[in-house]
């Protein structure tokens, strides 16, 4: 869906913003683009609407040079969000979603209603409409700037570190918003951020930059995370790959075990209709009557990350499990968890070594298809050399003298 193909950005006072850029962003995914200050993320961003244009190469949107389209029009096809959303404060939020469908000479009613669509989509009350930007919370705002961005249905969305300027709890909150939208819509989006953590949320493919705008590795997550192209990227993804890996799975990929029953020290309180209400321990002085010891219930949709850190706070090492209705179906130890990361990081391991090897292999091929091709070729101006040569020597024009033959 976007390509660069030999992508460089150089400005006039020397800096090289990006260096030979060769990716290829698939459509209907999110790719992430991330790296350090100064290493050309943003920059490479915005070479997609031509925010800035590159100074070389190519730079493709389903299949057409974004150079051979008006700046004004390729714009208003490709969703954008930036950081602190960037609405007009002089307009009702209503009114700001619409801007570009009436760029594109959309009706009044018309643009109004997809905005009003849109306030419901991205999880805003329809009432706040009516609003302006300083009446809504960051984290409003930042849900507004994403439904403006959808407001025309793009296929392309670009967001250069969207929830950077909005607190640990709200960003949560967005990046599940963006993955649930991504769900439903299937939009291709290009991502900027400096946290890893985040790119290996939210990226189906993450890119990792260094200084000078060279892209050092490109790869899903479970294979960035198993296997780092070099010193600089597993830095980059710091100490804990293997906790970042258990980010990917979910509950749901391990089986429940039972409820520890009576006998077990630790039991779980649950109330009649089976919510998990607390962790009692059995064995204490005051076996019935002790106080109940908190439990964080988790669905099937949670990440193993988030169980990992439930069992370690729980006094039984056991995640309590429950339904989409709160109800209690069974457990999972600390102990499984482990079990499962160990294996989930030597699959990855293996995936990513067996993709290394393949492609390998595949360029060893191709350079060995491309000496056969010059050996070959150099063999038949030899034997054109040859044949020319010896076309010369039998039509000889010089008289040769017959012995037979006297003055």
């Amino acid at each position: 869906m976007i390509s660069f193909k030999d992508v460089s950005k150089h400005y006039p006072n020397g800096t090289t913003a990006v260096d030979r850029l060769s990716l290829e962003l698939p459509e209907g995914g999110i790719t992430v683009l991330v790296g350090s200050s100064g290493c050309g993320k943003t920059t490479t961003l915005r070479m997609v609407n031509r925010m800035v244009e590159p100074s070389s190469g190519t730079v493709s949107v389903a299949g057409r040079d974004v150079l051979a389209a008006d700046a004004a029009e390729l714009r208003r096809g490709i969703g954008y969000v930036i950081q602190q959303a960037g609405l007009f404060p002089h307009r009702t939020i209503l009114d700001n979603i619409a801007t570009v469908p009436l760029l594109l000479g959309w009706g009044r009613r018309k643009a109004r209603a997809r905005a009003a669509e849109l306030l419901e989509l991205v999880g805003l009350p329809g009432d706040s409409g009516k609003r302006y930007p300083h009446q809504l919370s960051g984290g409003q705002q930042q849900r507004v700037g994403v439904a403006r961005a959808l407001a025309a249905d793009p296929p392309v969305l670009l967001m250069d570190e969207p929830f950077g300027a909005v607190d640990p709890v709200v960003r949560t909150q967005l990046q599940n918003e963006l993955l649930r939208l991504q769900s439903e819509l299937r939009k291709t989006v290009v991502f900027v951020t400096h946290d890893i953590d985040e790119a290996v949320r939210l990226g189906d493919r993450i890119a990792i930059f260094r200084t000078g705008g060279h892209l050092v590795q490109c790869a899903p997550p479970a294979e960035l995370l198993a296997s780092p192209a070099d010193d600089f990227v597993a830095g980059f993804l710091g100490a804990e790959r293997g906790l970042k890996l258990l980010s990917l799975s979910t509950l749901g990929d391990l089986p429940q075990e039972p409820v520890p029953a009576d006998g077990d020290r630790w039991r779980l309180v649950t109330s009649e209709r089976g919510e998990p209400l607390g962790w009692r321990d059995a064995e204490g002085p005051e076996g019935d009557r002790a106080p109940l010891l908190p439990v964080r219930a988790l669905r099937d949709g949670d990440s193993l990350l988030t169980a990992l850190d439930e069992s370690l706070a729980s006094p039984a090492g056991l995640v309590a499990r429950v339904d989409a209705d709160g109800v209690l179906t069974g457990v999972t130890g600390r102990e499984r968890i482990h079990e499962f990361a160990g294996r989930r990081h030597a699959e990855a391991g293996r995936a990513a070594a067996l993709k290394n090897a393949t492609e390998a292999a595949e360029a060893d091929g191709e350079e060995r298809a491309t000496s056969d091709e010059a050996s070959q070729a150099a063999e038949t101006r030899g034997e054109a050399d040859d044949e020319g040569t010896q076309g010369s020597a039998g039509s000889d024009d010089t008289p040769v003298s017959d012995p037979s033959v006297t003055a």
